[in-house]
């Protein structure tokens, strides 16, 4: 399976959006996933997902087949964080239907050349594409952007600055534990039987070395050699 997903990943890489369309159907659900998350802030799901698969898209034109990772795992990062920069540069400005619709049309149609060229379309192309002027295809655009953002700075005693998130958030990095969550459950997936017993036994029934040790039938010096080698294996797939 690994091995078909890196044909497909090549083909598409090199202009295949046959190959691309199979890789993003082979990856919807990980894609809905990240979407769900985001339910009940006003948006259509639909045109959520499309945001994700923008970013998946982003992710396998910029995909190493040199390292041995899942895609799905590397791509998380890039489907959550277009759907962040779209929320996070989307406003709650009324616009009407039909502008609404065709900013729609622009983000299927940037989707679309990303897919086939890997790279972004410019307002130029998508008005000619689309017989348009380049003001309304601007327009259309920035109709959606925020009156306000809540990531827009505010001033501060001295020369601090704070942004409207940080004020009413949770100071957690929220996004950041989306992604943790979802890139360890595939890495941990892909585990061979022990080396899943053993992470799920230490970090998730909080069991000691010497116990996993007595469950698994080895030695606490055993499982302390393959703790190490997983967690470094997981790191490195994380980080690279």
């Amino acid at each position: 399976m690994y091995e078909e997903n890196l044909k497909q990943i090549v083909k598409a890489q090199n202009g295949d959006q046959e190959a691309m369309t199979n890789l993003i159907e082979n990856n919807k659900g990980l894609i809905w996933n990240i979407v769900k998350r985001f339910s009940g802030r006003g948006y259509e799901t639909e045109d959520i997902f499309q945001i994700g698969c923008m970013g998946f898209i982003k992710a396998i034109k910029r995909f190493d087949t040199s390292f041995e990772v899942q895609v799905s795992t590397y791509a998380v990062p890039y489907i959550l964080g277009e759907i962040k920069r779209f929320i996070r540069d989307d406003g709650m400005m009324k616009v009407s239907r039909s502008t609404k619709e065709l900013a729609i049309k622009i983000l299927e149609l940037q989707k679309q050349y990303l897919n086939k060229t890997g790279e972004e379309i410019s307002i130029n192309e998508v008005a000619k594409i689309l017989n348009l002027p380049k003001e309304e295809i601007t327009y259309a655009l920035d109709s959606l952007r925020p009156v306000s953002s809540i990531y827009e700075e505010t001033s501060q005693s001295g020369t601090d600055t704070r942004t409207v998130i940080d004020k009413i958030g949770t100071g957690k990095d929220e996004a950041g534990t989306i992604i943790d969550k979802i890139a360890i459950k595939q890495l941990i997936e892909n585990l061979d039987t022990r080396e899943k017993q053993i992470i799920l036994l230490r970090f998730y029934k909080d069991k000691t070395q010497s116990e996993v040790a007595k469950v698994l039938g080895i030695t606490q010096v055993q499982v302390s050699r393959i703790e190490k080698k997983i967690l470094n294996s997981m790191k490195l797939k994380l980080t690279s």
